[in-house]
């Protein structure tokens, strides 16, 4: 009879003892079992664990620790008492100093690996908290009836199911004193089993002194959740969600449908927006819910800064900030240069840019909505000249667009990137445009994941010094 790939590949029951050589990208450990590859979620190169599969592929194993036999050195403490089931951080046992080296590790890898680019100035990495950084998150919800139990969190690691949580180390701390209460008021809901999501938002509340925004004030949080449920909750139900909010000082939302549904209910003042400053830049940028902004406030600042120091703005620059967003590069680029244009997809980013350029006194700030990946030569933005470009494209990179970016002769191109593999290949691209990648670095803007953010400085061949 013909044997089924489940049949093929049967997991072994029993654990085995095993040496890891190496870390993976994304943190696993990276040993050999009878010269094939495995990967073993929880173990550190140079440790001797013992470890139980997981699951068994043509090409390599998954295992995880059940044993740490002989530690590494840059084994640590997890910080968060849910680190060995939760999914939403995989490098909680790994010490900060090896995370950033293996982070920037992946980053130069990349670079000489897809691009063939060794040639550059290695910049120092961006560090920030480790701990209650988070200011964005969607956590998924379900009751669960045989324990009786509200669940609300991150996925269990290699799993679809919700890790139990009661609270978060690398949330806001306003956040994950919030994860207990909230599963006890869930759990008393008629329509529990309706609310499949939270997603969770974080503002910075509005100093008492507007004049002055000290860098170094301590930040005091404005929280908000959308919650999604897929019937119409009861009237008792919503009762008790507004006393929530209101006994928490939240704000609430609820969201009935698509994400076009997302409507504000606590409290009733008629502002959807939470805000977030600029300190060194003067700026007080507001955001709704649900738009994209970076996760790290503390991180977010020290790039903008970074960026705007490697672009080496003057007052008579005229820049592009492509892939804009909100604003959150363009605004702080308009305090120091003559002008500058920021281009993005989304109309409704594109309204936020025009909507936080006015609150801001900013007026040599223009916003223009376009989808950067088809042919924009004739788009009256993608007509003048530019100095210098700012591009923070999505994880896909800018590929499709790297001819014509360099086709504007730009002295200098800044890239941030949340994808080491597509920047080291849209670097490759650049080089051959005419470019020289300059120097280039990673910020830790999400500490104990995988995730890598990269910062990188291009300069036109015939201008390097």
């Amino acid at each position: 009879m013909r044997k089924t790939r489940r049949q093929r590949h049967k997991i072994p029951v029993e654990p085995i003892e095993i040496t890891i050589q190496r870390l993976s990208h994304e943190g696993r450990g990276v040993a050999s079992i009878d010269g094939k590859i495995a990967f073993v979620d929880g173990a550190l190169p140079g440790e001797t664990v013992k470890a139980t599969f997981t699951s068994c592929r043509s090409q390599f194993d998954e295992l995880k620790v059940e044993e740490i036999l002989v530690p590494s050195v840059d084994r640590v403490d997890p910080p968060c008492t849910h680190a060995d089931i939760c999914g939403g951080c995989s490098m909680q046992h790994i010490s900060t100093a090896a995370q950033i080296a293996l982070k920037e590790h992946v980053l130069h890898e990349q670079m000489k690996h897809i691009a063939g680019l060794s040639d550059y100035e290695h910049l120092p990495p961006m560090l920030g908290h480790t701990e209650g950084y988070r200011r964005k998150a969607r956590l998924a919800a379900r009751f669960v009836s045989k324990k009786d139990e509200m669940l609300i969190g991150f996925r269990e690691k290699n799993s679809s199911f919700i890790a139990q949580m009661g609270s978060c180390a690398v949330l806001v701390p306003d956040v994950s004193a919030l994860i207990t209460p909230l599963r006890q008021l869930l759990a008393t809901f008629a329509g529990r089993l309706q609310i499949p999501q939270i997603e969770v938002a974080v503002g910075e509340r509005e100093p008492e002194d507007m004049g002055v925004i000290e860098s170094e004030s301590i930040t005091q949080y404005q929280v908000a959740l959308i919650v999604r449920h897929l019937e119409d909750l009861v009237d008792e139900d919503k009762e008790k969600l507004l006393a929530f909010a209101e006994q928490y000082d939240i704000h609430l939302y609820m969201q009935p449908k698509g994400p076009d549904s997302v409507h504000k209910v606590w409290p009733q003042d008629n502002c959807d927006r939470l805000f977030y400053t600029l300190p060194e830049f003067g700026l007080r940028v507001a955001f709704h819910p649900s738009d994209f902004t970076q996760v790290n406030g503390d991180i977010n600042r020290r790039m903008i800064s970074q960026a705007l120091t490697l672009l080496d703005l003057q007052p008579e620059d005229v820049v592009l900030d492509l892939f804009c967003g909100l604003g959150n590069f363009t605004l702080p680029i308009a305090t120091r240069c003559a002008r500058v244009v920021g281009v993005e997809g989304s109309d409704e980013m594109v309204r936020r840019g025009t909507e936080n350029a006015i609150a801001n006194s900013i007026s040599n700030a223009s916003f223009y909505s376009a989808n950067l990946c088809v042919d924009f030569d004739e788009s009256t933005w993608a007509q003048p000249a530019y100095d210098k470009i700012l591009i923070d494209p999505p994880r896909s990179g800018a590929v499709e667009i790297i001819p014509r970016i360099a086709a504007f002769r730009a002295r200098k191109i800044v890239y941030i990137s949340c994808n080491p593999a597509t920047l080291a290949r849209d670097a490759g691209e650049l080089v051959k445009h005419g470019y020289v990648l300059k120097q280039a670095g990673i910020m830790d803007m999400f500490p104990h994941t995988g995730h890598v953010e990269s910062i990188a400085e291009f300069i036109l061949a015939k201008t390097r010094h």
